[in-house]
């Protein structure tokens, strides 16, 4: 046997026939094992499909059903990918960008698992001693109790018992760190009486159904009398009231104080979901401050009495990651020597992935895509396993271009471990690592879903693709940055890191905002620019959508429609919509029957009755200009603007929102394509579309180019322009440098993260920023437009100061 090739060693390719998720054409290749390969594309070209919809969901698929039936009931259920052939798969671990979620008790340590060791660390040196780990878990409450209880045995004996259980919950804010209290002044006009519309709250009309019913017809209050002389009953009756059964000219109702009543309604109902005139409301009237009983920390007294070396629990959380794991190195306790050495490795995993300016007591919800993205990278990079498949999604998203060698690192470490690694990317400086490249397209949508080129990086820079051809693009400084035409001033901005910053940004131009992960840009823009009066922000929050959401009813652009058929035809536009009165009643609307098969993936079929059209059989006899709602949703954007913009359709209010579409480079998606089946790219993009119809001189756009092919970047940088030039201010969060190259002015925060940030390090034009290149960004720009090369040296100086 002794040098002949084992057959165990021949399996090294993962064998991919016939794929056809998504927008793919049938397409085949193979992926070599324990080897970097990047998959790049346009937005759209079938990346995510292949690599998450494809490979990473069989193997999830093939792994689930190695568990017990019983066990298979508790998990996900997953469909078998439509794809002939999947050979040589290993075990996959999928790092995506979803944003992690915003439950209000989720903070990075609770989601890392760092606070559970952190509670046992506690629990055993902590002096005074108070308890198990729960004493110092901010989820869990003191509870007391005590009774009687009947024993089951021959005497039935009755005992009392009494329990204790020590929970490290604040009692005042519940665990939450912070109260939430109203300004009554946004509530109600005290000059004002009831009958004369002294409630200002959003629905609360003088004539309304409500406040007519309850508030000026109730025996609490005088409806005419001003509420500044209300007595102090009658004012505790009109706010505070719990629930009262009255009745009003015969009719039995609930009289309850103003401020339960909105409190239920809508002040604790997630601020997203709400129309946006109550959510503006709620901004203006919901204020939330630190809980005066915990200072924010949200432990009970008990739990920050227990302290180690004078640091108490939450002094350990609220620490910079970097400086806690200086200090556990300063514990040298041999009864807690395993955990002590779990910990650190796990705090040693945020430094070494760029997150050791985070603190532990952070809100999982504030971190941001590449954040949550990196957070989750953090339990896989000291595994010992190897032989797995990492799938990631754009890890260089959110990281400026000092950070992406760190991260490039990273990679490298996880193959050359034996690992496979598969990464969706656009970035150039994380494509030439690759050691094979799958080029998707050549286009996006219809026009995509085929490979391209597949080979290494020299390979894809002879091609003639479109990757291959943007591979090497370099922007160039803008000549002459536009002048501002005015200046919106920030001062004394304090906001998580941010060291009493205070700057003019400038109006009329287009300003980008940088600095390295962590150095407080978010903070600055979004804690002192993005609530303002006249702005409109569009960040990387995540669009909410069911199966039944299309951009068609996501951007508004369904509401025109309808009205225009509806008014073409001479009936009701409830009619065209699948969600209401002209939904198929065999599939309710969705197009396909869903049969639910328990621990299996459930079935869709096509809709035998409307064929997967959704409509009833009857509306589809309406037309708009010689096409059936249903053709209309099938149509392209850009077939779509056409149609609506002359002949017997022409609908400028739809019209509108589909120029809207095609500026920001979604002409090729369908107006009916659901929106779970969009990229990432494509639904930031659709966000983008949304966000431009609203009223407002001022723009903040964080990381419009996340998800974006290097030929879009080009596209977006238009965008923008457009935009000054119709007179808007644009504030850019970005790391991209082509970006940074193309602004009229930059704000660089720096010089480091965390601590070692928070502080303005260059105001200026971007040619300036160059010249000077007095910081790393100016570094990284300048060699972006081969003004220079970065010197190692160099490098180490800046990052020095």
């Amino acid at each position: 046997m002794e040098g002949r090739h084992h057959v165990a060693d021949s399996h090294d390719l993962i064998r991919v026939r016939g794929a056809r998720v998504n927008n793919l054409k049938d397409i085949s290749l193979d992926i070599p094992k324990r080897r970097l390969t990047v998959f790049t594309g346009v937005s759209g070209s079938g990346k995510s499909s292949l690599v998450f919809g494809t490979i990473a969901a069989e193997s999830q698929r093939m792994i689930n059903e190695t568990y017990s039936a019983f066990v298979q009931g508790f998990m996900p259920t997953l469909a078998r990918p439509d794809v002939d052939v999947l050979e040589g798969l290993t075990t996959a671990i999928i790092v995506d960008q979803e944003r992690m979620g915003a439950n209000p008790r989720s903070t990075v340590g609770t989601a890392t698992d760092a606070n559970a060791m952190l509670r046992i660390l506690f629990s055993r040196l902590g002096e005074p001693h108070i308890g198990s780990s729960q004493a110092f878990s901010f989820n869990i409450a003191s509870v007391r109790g005590g009774g009687a209880i009947t024993q089951d045995r021959r005497d039935g004996k009755t005992i009392s018992r009494t329990f204790t259980l020590t929970g490290g919950m604040c009692p005042r804010c519940e665990g939450m760190g912070n109260v939430s209290d109203v300004d009554l002044t946004e509530l109600y006009d005290d000059s004002k009486s009831i009958a004369e519309g002294a409630i200002t709250i959003p629905g609360y009309k003088v004539d309304s159904w409500w406040t007519g019913g309850t508030y000026t017809a109730s025996d609490y209050l005088d409806p005419n009398k001003p509420i500044r002389d209300y007595t102090d009953k009658e004012l505790h009756d009109f706010l505070y009231k719990e629930p009262t059964k009255v009745k009003v000219n015969g009719v039995n109702l609930t009289y309850e104080g103003l401020i339960p009543k909105i409190q239920k309604s809508m002040l604790s109902k997630d601020i997203e979901s709400l129309q946006p005139h109550i959510r503006a409301f709620v901004e203006r009237a919901a204020t939330f401050a630190d809980c005066p009983e915990c200072g924010g920390t949200r432990l009970s007294e008990g739990a920050r009495s227990s302290k180690i070396r004078g640091i108490s629990i939450a002094d350990a959380c609220a620490m910079q990651i970097s400086d806690l794991a200086e200090w556990l190195r300063g514990l040298d306790e041999p009864s807690v020597a395993p955990l002590l050495t779990s910990l650190r490795h796990t705090l040693d995993s945020f430094v070494e992935i760029g997150l050791g300016y985070l603190s532990l007591a952070r809100a999982s919800g504030t971190l941001s895509g590449g954040e949550a993205q990196r957070t989750k990278m953090i339990r896989h990079l000291g595994s010992s396993l190897t032989d797995v498949t990492y799938v990631f999604d754009e890890p260089t998203i959110g990281l400026h271009p000092h950070d992406i060698q760190r991260m490039n690192e990273l990679l490298l470490q996880l193959r050359d471990k034996g690992n496979t690694v598969l990464v969706v990317e656009h970035k150039p400086e994380a494509i030439v690592i690759a050691d094979h490249v799958v080029d998707l397209g050549p286009g996006a949508g219809k026009g995509g879903g085929e490979v391209v080129f597949e080979g290494d990086v020299d390979g894809l820079r002879t091609t003639g693709t479109l990757t291959g051809r943007h591979l090497d693009d370099r922007a160039t400084l803008k000549p002459s940055p536009r002048q501002a035409t005015g200046a919106l001033a920030v001062r004394g901005a304090s906001t998580n890191n941010l060291r009493d910053v205070s700057v003019d940004i400038p109006l009329g131009v287009l300003v980008v905002v940088t600095g390295v992960a962590g150095s407080g840009k978010s903070s600055l823009i979004h804690g002192s620019v993005a609530r303002r009066d006249g702005v409109v922000t569009i960040d990387q929050g995540a669009i909410k959508g069911s199966r039944r959401s299309n951009p068609a009813t996501y951007t508004g652009l369904l509401d025109p429609i309808r009205t225009a058929f509806a008014k073409a035809n001479g009936v009701k536009p409830a009619l065209f919509s699948a969600n209401s009165e002209g939904a198929c009643p065999n599939c309710n609307g969705a197009g396909v029957v869903y049969t639910d098969l328990a621990m299996m993936a459930g079935v869709a079929t096509i809709c035998e009755v409307c064929e997967g059209k959704r409509f009833q059989a009857s509306v589809l006899d309406y037309h708009l200009g010689d096409r059936d709602i249903s053709e209309v949703l099938a149509m392209s954007v850009t077939e779509a603007e056409g149609f609506f913009g002359a002949g017997d359709a022409r609908t400028p209010a739809a019209h509108a929102i589909l120029d809207r579409l095609e500026d920001v480079g979604l002409g090729y998606i369908t107006l009916g394509q659901p929106l779970p089946t969009l990229s990432g790219g494509e639904r930031q993009r659709l966000k983008l579309a949304t966000h431009m119809g609203e009223k407002g001189g001022v723009y903040v756009l964080d990381e419009p180019t996340s998800g974006l092919h290097l030929a879009d970047v080009e596209n977006l940088l238009g965008l923008l322009d457009r935009l000054v030039d119709s007179g808007k201010t644009v504030i850019v969060i970005e790391h991209h440098q082509a970006v940074m190259a193309h602004a009229d002015w930059i704000i660089d925060l720096g010089p480091g993260a965390g601590h070692d940030g928070g502080r303005i390090v260059f105001q200026g034009t971007p040619a300036d920023l160059v010249a000077g290149r007095s910081t790393l960004t100016g570094q990284h720009l300048a060699a972006y437009v081969g003004a220079d090369e970065i010197s190692p040296t160099s490098r180490e100086a800046i990052a020095a100061s």
